[in-house]
């Protein structure tokens, strides 16, 4: 069996998917937290109650309405968008003066609410969310066995990340928001609805996390946990990345996953603590982040 430094070929290929599929998360929720930085300039630490919401309304539209997996995969993500729309209209409108602790402070409490209500209603144990029978099963590579469902995984959040990015880098609609973020009043006075775009910024954001919560189900038991066992590492992919550097948000978050997953494999006491690691050694080089902008 071929090697790759003493480690068997198969169990390397195993753990670079396994650590491709976590970056996948990485990647989406970093983009969505990304969004919402670079439009609201609020610290969103509600995004991983959020992205735990699209789970269990996924697995609850399942359960309970009857629906498939590529219904609720649309689905979901827009009912969390409209959750968002309520929180941004009724709650962090009234924060953008003010210091980033106090956008923090509530979507803090905000998490802190959403687990409590799903952990009333469902305890802290598990839920099983089957994996969709068209994509159950996997394909023998000939150097690795691919599970088609972590295939479908990588597939579709690069697939929506490199969209999320076109939209916000070459379209009419990203210019909009890329001049409503530097320059509101003046993007204003041109006759556009600037708040509008914010709380469409915010709605899409959360949008984004539930889709990731969605596509995590099958793999991950549904949980009122399962989000805040993932945010503290997607903020550090933010801060590596940059804070609101789209891209940067992409990009660190899929190569962060592979890191992590190549730690599991070669030094397995790191794989909890890497991507910190990592943190600290670009805030002493570049403190930005490493696509952010230097001020």
């Amino acid at each position: 069996m071929t090697e790759v430094f003493g480690v068997p070929l198969p169990a390397l290929l195993g753990q670079l998917l396994l650590g491709l599929v976590n970056g996948s998360f990485y990647a989406m929720l970093s983009l969505g937290l990304a969004v919402i930085f670079g439009m609201l300039n609020i610290i969103n630490f509600a995004h991983g109650a959020l992205y735990m919401m699209g789970a269990f309304f996924a697995w609850m539209g399942m359960e309970y309405l009857g629906l498939n997996y590529w219904a609720m995969l649309v689905l979901s993500p827009l009912a969390v968008g409209l959750i968002g729309v309520l929180i941004e209209r009724l709650l962090l409108q009234w924060l953008y003066r003010l210091d980033h602790l106090y956008g923090l402070l509530l979507t803090f409490g905000l998490t802190l609410a959403a687990e409590g209500v799903f952990r009333s209603f469902y305890g802290v144990g598990g839920q099983q969310f089957a994996v969709p029978e068209a994509l159950q099963g996997a394909t023998n590579l000939g150097f690795m066995i691919l599970p088609n469902y972590r295939a479908w995984v990588v597939l579709a959040s690069i697939t929506v990340c490199m969209a999320v990015w076109l939209v916000v880098e070459k379209t009419p609609l990203g210019a909009l928001l890329r001049a409503g973020t530097e320059n509101p009043a003046l993007v204003q006075a041109f006759g556009v609805n600037v708040p509008r775009l914010v709380t469409l910024s915010y709605a899409g954001g959360v949008a984004l996390a539930a889709f990731a919560g969605v596509l995590a189900a099958p793999i991950l038991q549904v949980s009122p946990l399962m989000g805040s066992n993932l945010i503290i590492v997607v903020f550090a992919v933010v801060v590596i990345g940059g804070m609101g550097s789209i891209l940067g948000s992409i990009l660190t978050g899929l190569a962060l996953g592979v890191v992590e997953g190549l730690t599991k494999v070669f030094y397995p006491e790191a794989s909890n603590t890497v991507v910190f690691v990592i943190m600290a050694l670009v805030l002493m080089v570049r403190p930005a982040g490493l696509f952010g902008k230097e001020k």
